[in-house]
């Protein structure tokens, strides 16, 4: 199994109204993808965190493979939510990817 986990900051810019409710979407859009990317097994978006954190929103997902983190990077439905619901509203993003 692979772990996926990504930290994004959004851009300060934004509101912290726009901030509650992109994080929100993100979180909606990412974890809809359950049943619909092969492969991805579970996906959890955290937007609560304490006021010690650096990050806005963490994705945590467990995929069946390294093939299946492949194919989830450019499944239409993943690339509609990041395209749509994170790209615009992130200036930066973290990626760590691992085997457990």
């Amino acid at each position: 199994m692979v772990k996926h986990i990504i930290l994004w900051q959004l851009k300060d810019e934004l509101t912290q109204e726009q901030k509650a409710e992109v994080r929100q979407e993100i979180k909606t859009g990412l974890e809809n993808l359950k049943g619909k990317v092969p492969g991805l097994m579970e996906i959890h978006v955290q937007t609560q965190f304490l006021a010690s954190s650096n990050a806005d929103v963490m994705l945590d997902a467990t995929l069946t493979d390294e093939a299946a983190l492949k194919g989830y990077a450019v499944h239409p439905a993943h690339v509609a939510v990041a395209d749509g619901k994170v790209r615009p509203y992130t200036k930066s993003r973290v990626c760590m990817d691992y085997e457990i």
